[in-house]
């Protein structure tokens, strides 16, 4: 349903919860459904599968198969605010958004939305891999609920935004994943919707395109009010865009406040890693534990002196060997979560294979890094194959040395490095 049109609000959920049954090709089964439909309508009670739902905690063994992917979520968003939505890996944010574009619907709860609804959730949605570019700017927009009209009015201004124009004839299964990106965010932006939605499918693209969306979001947002939802794991692209947002942990939101405040609050509760001190790669049967930084456990927040080289040293236990394995971490700042530095073991050309269990120890050849809080992230390939982004693992502290002058130099990092570093494989 509609608001009001008085009313400035644009997007107004109430009690929102989306639940799904583990191992099930779908949420429920007809007799669940007739069962919930029994209690709730005849009976006027509450829906029976929800008192035995848990908390969506993705790295703890639940005793109920019945989890919330989103629970009890409450918000509005105004016409031409730019509500920013952060949160760790499965915490609901995706689902939340497919709730919002109708892709998918919610279990309980009552969602008003005002106006068209643009949305970038995945690469390639709405795209068909055999037409051409062009034919597939006037399919997804279609799609979007754009008459054929509109489409064309803004054709020339989509394909010069989306920069693929020599191969705008030719069909997107050709395309790289950028380029499906490009050509996506162009058409979600140009047409003439009211909100749009946009998850972090934009870190797949260049940072040259990453600034030009974030501009493109801006000037809709200011010039044209209207409204934008974004997902992204760069909070600095979060700040910059976005002075509202969201923060999800296991399916609730914990915090909808200024977005200085909400990242701070993210950053300080996000170090999943500090906890459990334990990675698991199931499906390969390896397990990455006892992540130590100088000596110091990933539990606490070392302090390290500017210019000091950085010890990393983690073990791991396999049930099978033979796996090459490539090790990689980057060091983002705590300000704004940019990658600043990233190392892996094939930069030296080293390339060792996991043993039953053993020890991995890396020196980072960091310059010097100004005085503040930084965080680690750990990235793992086996055999050549992606297999694991852990961003936040631990944090530390950079200090001033003794001698430390106000006037001291330090290395800027304008855009990432790629950086050196000496590693020890010893298996067991």
């Amino acid at each position: 349903s509609l608001f009001n049109p008085l009313m400035s609000n644009v997007i107004e959920i109430r009690n929102l919860s989306k639940i799904y049954r583990l191992g099930e090709i779908g949420p429920g089964t007809i007799t669940r459904d007739l069962e919930r439909w029994y209690a709730m309508k005849i009976r006027g009670q509450s829906d029976p599968f929800l008192k035995i739902g848990e908390t969506n905690e993705r790295g703890k063994k639940g005793k109920s198969d019945i989890v919330y992917s989103l629970r009890d979520i409450n918000f509005e968003v105004q016409q031409g605010d730019a509500l920013g939505i952060i949160g760790k890996n499965g915490a609901g944010k995706s689902t939340l958004l497919k709730i919002l574009s109708r892709v998918t619907s919610p279990t309980t709860g009552k969602i008003k939305i005002k106006g068209r609804v643009a949305s970038l959730l995945e690469v390639g949605t709405g795209f068909h891999p055999e037409l051409s570019g062009h034919e597939n700017i006037y399919l997804n927009g279609a799609i979007l609920g754009m008459r054929k009209k509109e489409i064309t009015r803004k054709l020339d201004e989509i394909i010069d935004f989306s920069g693929v124009e020599r191969y705008i004839d030719t069909p997107v299964k050709r395309y790289s994943t950028g380029m499906y990106v490009r050509l996506a965010f162009a058409v979600a932006a140009h047409l003439e919707s009211e909100i749009l939605i946009i998850d972090e499918v934009l870190a797949v693209g260049d940072a040259e395109f990453q600034k030009k969306c974030l501009g493109k979001m801006d000037d809709i947002r200011k010039g044209e009010g209207r409204t934008v939802l974004f997902v992204s794991h760069n909070l600095g692209s979060i700040k910059q865009l976005c002075s509202t947002g969201i923060l999800l942990q296991n399916g609730i939101a914990t915090l909808y406040d200024d977005i200085q405040q909400l990242i701070i609050k993210y950053q300080n509760t996000s170090i999943e890693f500090s906890r459990e001190n334990v990675i698991k790669l199931e499906h390969f049967g390896i397990i990455f534990n006892n992540l130590m930084i100088n000596d110091i456990i990933a539990g606490s927040t070392p302090d390290l002196f500017s210019g000091d080289k950085i010890r990393i040293e983690i073990s791991y236990v396999s049930k099978k060997t033979g796996f090459e394995i490539c090790i990689g971490y980057g060091i983002r700042n705590f300000k704004d979560g940019v990658l600043v530095v990233f190392t892996h073991n094939h930069l030296e050309n080293y390339r060792p294979r996991i043993d039953l269990e053993g020890n991995i120890s890396t020196v980072l050849n960091v310059p010097k890094f100004a005085p503040g809080k930084y965080l680690l992230e750990m990235s793992v390939w086996l055999d050549g194959t992606y297999v694991l982004q852990e961003r936040e693992i631990a944090n530390f502290n950079i200090i001033p040395t003794p001698s430390f002058r106000s006037k001291s130099t330090f290395v800027s990092f304008p855009s990432l490095v790629l950086i050196n570093s000496t590693w020890e494989f010893q298996g067991k």
